[in-house]
């Protein structure tokens, strides 16, 4: 009996066969589907499952995943683009996100289908990433605005609606600076080359000539030196000659990676400063003219003596593109049945908490005003003396109504076992208990893509291993839920922390700021972050490379940064490790069992401290009863 093809694996076959023609490679080129999708790596393409059922836009989206990756075998030189490539950091992101637009825009001007593909995929990393709310140079990336205005030029198609704002935010200085630069680039697209060359004007223009050579030594007295220079060996025979460059195993690796990284980057929100931008900024004090994106003074900046080596493989993801639906659900259907004794006992504590915050709903009523709703049980007082005025009352806004509270959870490999589970389920319950009160809330974790370093230190060794080279490893952050999203729509997600695999190694710092980031993006005027973690930050290739308490220090820096400058109220739950020597307000649990009841109690606490506006006490068991109604 013939197996007869669901749509689905129509949908996979098709979409196959076209990534490999739109690639030039319908024989050797590999494609498949899988939780890792999407990304590119020599001879093969991984894409995300798609759903079960495939509406349009999800088949436009994946299309244009698809596309995006086949693209880029088909008009990108890796050698090329790493030879020409800047590096400086802030350079090296608008070098990268307008070559990925290059790519793009010659196939998108090539085939219509090929260009709503690409521009479906394009809006949905954007939407996903929060660009909407990116609507200042303060938070707006230069990179992904300088992209969209090559887009703009490359294909005549305007920015996606969700990036408008953060592209209009930028356009008047970009336009000023570079905009006869940006004009030229059209009629080189085809030529990576040129194409690469009239880019370094671009960037002098927008004030990062200074990042196009290798560099700068800590004496600041370096002469030129090519762009595709490398750092030094630390014991090599090598002479360094740039003319006499030769592509040795470890290079060859460094550009492998280059190839595999993942689509996201196209498009990159990460407002964080590398380490390599300290000695940029304090050239932009002494009046140097940049446009460049800074978030927050250099004086003040907690990543200031921080470095990355590079970013180039981190990824932000939801949980959805790192599992398909069916292994979500089972996972989901496997935490349930681990952790149902203790369901009930976090259950109740999570009613506690529902309970003292619609409390507080409760006693929200004001009266005796000249103007609001009609308070009915003063309308005796019109039938008594008609030259009675109107009473009227008022409903109050209570300090947690605009609220918004991110759970981070820490999904290294130490927290395997009973402690990710517990968290897992206590921020399962805790979502549903604030959703029911009308307080957003976000769950993140944070993990590494590999032990001991992955590509980032395969790179590390391919640049002949520079001394101090700061974060070696790709980092992995996962949104579990967004603040936006109903609880029902995330409930399965929490199950991806039981996947096998997933666990790894974790940087707390970096995390941290990502974060606070995304909270400062929000538009609550009370933003809560809970972090839950059972160690200080281990990565041992970034150690192994770096003083043994690099991001110790750094953490401890990005805490001191947050409680003190940030509007953005912290708070940390430790288990098994004592958190309160890095956190100002924190607790330390010996059981991950006690997790429930810790969380619920302090987030009681921290509404509990908020002020509440002043209420006029009621006069009738009438007012008492209103005073005393739940809120729907």
């Amino acid at each position: 009996m013939s197996h007869k093809e669901t749509p689905t694996e129509l949908f996979k076959r098709v979409l196959a066969q076209s990534t490999r023609a739109l690639a030039g490679a319908e024989e050797e080129l590999e494609v498949t589907f899988g939780a890792e999708g999407p990304r590119l790596s020599p001879g093969k393409i991984v894409l995300p499952h798609p759903p079960r059922v495939v509406s349009d836009p999800e088949a436009e989206r994946i299309r244009g995943q698809a596309d995006a990756l086949a693209l880029k075998l088909a008009h990108h030189d890796a050698l090329q683009h790493v030879r020409n490539r800047p590096q400086g950091a802030d350079a090296r992101a608008v070098f990268d996100a307008v070559e990925d637009m290059r790519i793009q825009a010659l196939g998108a001007n090539a085939m219509k289908g090929v260009s709503n593909n690409l521009t479906a995929s394009l809006t949905d990393q954007l939407e996903r990433k929060g660009a909407s709310r990116l609507t200042d140079k303060s938070s707006a990336p230069l990179a992904d605005a300088v992209a969209l205005m090559v887009r703009e030029r490359l294909t005549g198609l305007a920015p996606p609606a969700n990036a408008k704002a953060m592209v209009d935010a930028w356009r008047g200085d970009i336009e000023r600076d570079a905009g006869a630069a940006l004009d030229k680039l059209g009629a080189v697209a085809d030529d990576q080359p040129a194409f690469a060359k009239l880019m370094k004007d671009v960037l002098t223009d927008l004030g990062l000539g200074d990042e196009l050579t290798a560099e700068e030594s800590k004496n600041d007295d370096t002469t030129e030196s090519k762009a595709d220079e490398p750092p030094p060996p630390q014991s090599d025979d090598s002479d360094g000659d740039d003319e006499q460059e030769q592509e040795s195993p470890a290079d060859l690796e460094m550009i492998d990676g280059e190839i595999d990284s993942d689509t996201d980057r196209t498009i990159s929100v990460d407002t964080d400063m590398d380490a390599e931008d300290t000695q940029d900024s304090e050239q932009e004090e002494q009046g140097e003219k940049p446009i460049r994106p800074r978030t927050r003074d250099n004086a003040e900046d907690p990543n200031a003596n921080y470095k990355v080596f590079t970013r180039a493989h981190d990824e932000q993801i939801t949980a959805e593109e790192l599992c398909d639906a069916e292994e979500l659900a089972r996972l989901r259907s496997y935490l349930d049945q681990q952790l149902k004794p203790l369901q009930s006992i976090v259950g109740r504590l999570a009613n506690r908490l529902q309970r003292k915050l619609l409390a507080q709903q409760n006693r929200s009523w004001s009266f005796d005003l000249e103007e609001g709703v009609l308070d009915s049980a003063r309308l005796t007082r019109v039938i008594i003396d008609p030259m009675s005025a109107l009473s009227f009352k008022q409903e109050e806004d209570m300090p947690f109504k605009d609220t918004v509270v991110t759970l981070l959870l820490d999904n290294s490999g130490s927290m395997r076992g009973r402690p990710i589970m517990v968290a897992a389920l206590c921020a399962d319950i805790l979502a549903r208990t604030l959703e029911r009160c009308g307080v957003k809330v976000e769950i993140l974790g944070f993990t590494t893509r590999a032990w001991k370093g992955g590509r980032s230190k395969e790179d590390w060794l391919g640049a002949g291993r520079p001394p101090q080279p700061g974060r070696l490893n790709d980092l992995r952050h996962v949104i579990y839920k967004s603040a936006d999203a109903p609880w029902r729509r995330a409930r399965r997600n929490l199950g991806l922390m039981m996947r096998e695999g997933l666990l790894k190694e974790n940087i707390d710092g970096e995390a941290l700021m990502w974060a606070h980031d995304r909270l400062i993006g929000r538009q609550e005027q009370r933003r809560i972050l809970m972090v839950i973690s059972d160690g200080a930050p281990v990565d041992d290739s970034t150690l192994s490379a770096n003083p043994g308490n690099y991001l110790e220090r750094h953490l401890r820096t990005v805490i001191q940064w947050i409680e003190t400058r940030s509007p953005i109220e912290l708070i940390a739950i430790g288990i098994g490790h004592d958190v309160t020597r890095y956190y100002r307000r924190a607790v330390t649990i010996t059981d991950a069992e006690q997790l429930g009841g810790v969380m619920t109690e302090k987030l009681a606490e921290l509404f509990e401290e908020a002020t509440g506006v002043e209420k006029v006490a009621p006069r009738s068991p009438r007012e008492a009863r209103e005073r005393t109604r739940t809120m729907a």
